[in-house]
């Protein structure tokens, strides 16, 4: 069974900025260990308007790995991530398409806001950024 990781948008500015250790680790041992990173299509557009021009190229170098694939928003997963927000009055769409990723693969959350998460579902593992 293939693992993975769903980088939310602070997982992917922490990235690309530099400012976390713990998700640059957490991208280098994914590519040493042969594990998936989800991005979700949603998150990546938010860090691209919050990164400015120096920090693009890091996270092209993100995007480019052979373990970095993009979740697209497309019909059923808008329609789900919608549901999801719905039902606790949320806007944050990039933080309701990861948690969406999150839920449909199993794989544990890397998130700045555990707690907004966390309001999106209890249930799923939620890897905090330090």
């Amino acid at each position: 069974m293939i693992g993975g990781w769903v980088l939310d948008a602070d997982a992917l500015s922490g990235f690309a900025t530099g400012s976390s250790v713990y998700v640059q680790a957490l991208v280098w041992t994914a590519v040493e260990e042969n594990v998936v990173l989800a991005v979700p299509a949603t998150a990546l557009a938010q860090s691209v308007a919050r990164i400015n021009g120096r920090d693009q190229p890091a996270l092209t170098v993100l995007l480019d790995l052979p373990v970095t694939i993009v979740d697209d928003l497309e019909r059923q997963q808008a329609t789900d991530v919608g549901y999801l927000l719905a039902v606790v009055a949320g806007d944050d769409l990039a933080l309701g398409h990861a948690v969406r990723c999150a839920q449909q693969r199993g794989w544990p959350l890397v998130t700045g806001d555990k707690t907004a998460a966390r309001r999106l579902d209890d249930a799923i593992d939620v890897r905090e950024l330090p």
